[in-house]
């Protein structure tokens, strides 16, 4: 009988445990690649996330409109302020000087159309008085014209006679002197008469004229005065505009106002942060893109405080072009030299007022953001 060799049976027996134990491992690796697949698959692939995030706000820009020197700096940078304080006052002296002009016209304008109105009953007296000037005159003309007639007449006679010597010389001058006499009394009769109707036609022309000025409106109406007030008004507005106030609550950056600066209309003074309306810019790749919806909820961590704090937020919309688009110098793509490059879209996200009340960020400040896509149909 042969023997038994006990060494060969132990390496039997470590190749078949070897063999188990690779196969268990092999198990075991694909149980794992199977459950990250699914894992991938059912949840993993429906998240999209990027540290390409900065929260970012509306800024407000506080500018005078009027110009001035300024008399009081009332805020610093990084103050906290609140909507309607005041941050400058603009020396007043031209706005008050400005206003009391203003209020002054007012008052000669009311004035001036009160005058109107009562110009334009005197106007009336005259056109009546006038009329009867003209109506006066046209019975002295009648007059005149008869009492020409009638010296003709008797100069006629008088001269008839004459010629058989039964008036005398002396008589027959009286005759002609009466005749002409009352040739000048017609035609200075007729020039009054001339004048006035001229008086009359004038005075007619002067009331219509006046009633341009006020038909149609009231003392409150008138152009004139509402030309005034809206002086008066605007005068109002730039006094009140001497005190620059902040259009939002927030926190004062940029502050380049100082004391006794002389600034015009439309000049920067400082920039005013509403730090608790702020939102992220989130730059992610063309290629995640494809489910992300606006309303989409978003998990975020800012930097500067680490996973510690959970900001919460929703996708409010996205950004008209990439960034190389709108760069300084976008890239021209249409050349010989052309290298494809992935390109990142900005995402805005809408953050919960109550986490920012909580934990406040800074413009500027990074973030990782992620973006749940189960609800992109």
């Amino acid at each position: 009988m042969s023997e038994i060799n006990p060494s060969v049976d132990l390496n039997e027996n470590k190749s078949k445990h070897r063999k188990k134990l690779l196969a268990g491992f092999a198990g075991l690796i694909l149980l794992i690649a199977a459950g990250s697949s699914a894992y991938w698959i059912l949840y993993a692939s429906h998240f999209v996330s990027t540290d390409n995030a900065y929260a970012a706000v509306e800024i407000a820009q506080v500018t005078p409109s009027v110009g001035g020197t300024i008399s009081e700096v009332l805020v610093r940078d990084t103050q906290a302020i609140k909507k309607g304080d005041i941050l400058v006052r603009i020396d007043q002296t031209d706005a008050k000087l400005a206003l009391a002009q203003a209020q002054a016209d007012y008052g000669r304008a009311i004035r001036r159309v009160k005058g109107y109105v009562a110009n334009d009953s005197n106007l009336n007296a005259q056109i009546t008085a006038r009329e009867a000037d003209e109506k006066r005159l046209i019975a002295q003309l009648n007059s005149a014209e008869a009492d020409l007639e009638r010296a003709q007449i008797d100069l006629k006679r008088r001269k008839t006679l004459a010629v058989s010597g039964s008036v005398s010389g002396d008589e027959l001058t009286r005759a002609e002197n009466a005749y002409a006499t009352a040739k000048a009394n017609l035609e200075a009769t007729r020039a009054s008469a001339q004048q006035a109707k001229a008086n009359h036609m004038s005075a007619i022309s002067s009331r219509e004229a006046n009633a341009v000025l006020i038909n149609g409106t009231t003392e409150e109406t008138n152009p004139e005065v509402a030309f005034a007030r809206a002086r008066l008004d605007q005068a109002k507005v730039d006094l009140e505009r001497t005190i620059v106030r902040s259009p939002v609550d927030g926190i004062v950056a940029k502050r380049q106002v100082q004391l006794g600066q002389r600034v015009q209309a439309g000049m920067p003074l400082l920039t005013v942060v509403p730090v608790q309306e702020m939102h992220v810019d989130a730059n992610f790749k063309e290629v995640q893109l494809t489910n992300v919806r606006v309303g989409q909820p978003v998990i975020l961590h800012a930097d500067i405080y680490g996973s510690s704090v959970t900001y919460h937020g929703v996708v409010e919309g996205f950004s008209g072009g990439s960034g190389a688009a709108f760069s300084a110098i976008p890239a021209q793509n249409a050349t010989g030299n052309w290298i494809k490059v992935v390109q990142r879209l900005p995402v805005r996200i809408k953050l919960d007022p109550k986490e920012l009340l909580s934990n406040p960020l800074k413009v500027g400040l990074s973030l990782d953001a992620e973006i749940d896509t189960h609800s992109h149909k």
